[in-house]
């Protein structure tokens, strides 16, 4: 997982030149649902109210990178190797996701704030919209699908 600041982004090579301009000029009243980029990178922007700790779930993809960001509010991404958890729900091709069972508040988490941005590959599982403080609240997310 890369942790770094929304500025820097364009630094990461794997991240397509498109995917940074959508990311840039992206403005944080954009609608939302579905958003496609080139070929066959696409955004969500969900909005959604955060999970306490013990709701949260492990997931992985195995088609794209994820590029989380935070537009409004603020959340935990709990994350680990795909080898350090257990499959619960099989992979959903789909989809492209499949879940795992492990307790999550047993691993690393990063906080995402609009100032930042966790980049997930498909060997990580990772458990988003878990609340900061357990009180949950409504954020605003932009979800960077980028095919592998």
């Amino acid at each position: 997982m890369i942790i770094d600041k929304i500025t820097n982004i364009s630094m990461y090579r794997i991240v397509p030149d498109h995917v940074v301009d959508f990311i840039k000029n992206l403005p944080k009243d954009t609608t939302l649902g579905r958003h496609d980029i080139l070929d066959k990178d696409y955004a969500n922007v969900e909005e959604y109210q955060t999970k306490k700790l013990s709701e949260g779930k492990f997931e992985s993809h195995n088609n794209y990178i994820d590029i989380q960001i935070l537009l409004d509010g603020s959340e935990k991404i709990y994350y680990t190797s795909t080898a350090n958890v257990s499959v619960d729900v099989p992979y959903d091709e789909k989809r492209d996701i499949m879940f795992f069972s492990d307790k999550i508040d047993e691993y690393d988490s990063v906080t995402l704030d609009g100032t930042n941005f966790a980049m997930i590959f498909p060997h990580e599982a990772h458990a988003p919209q878990v609340s900061v403080d357990e009180n949950p609240s409504k954020v605003k997310k932009l979800v960077v699908k980028v095919k592998v």
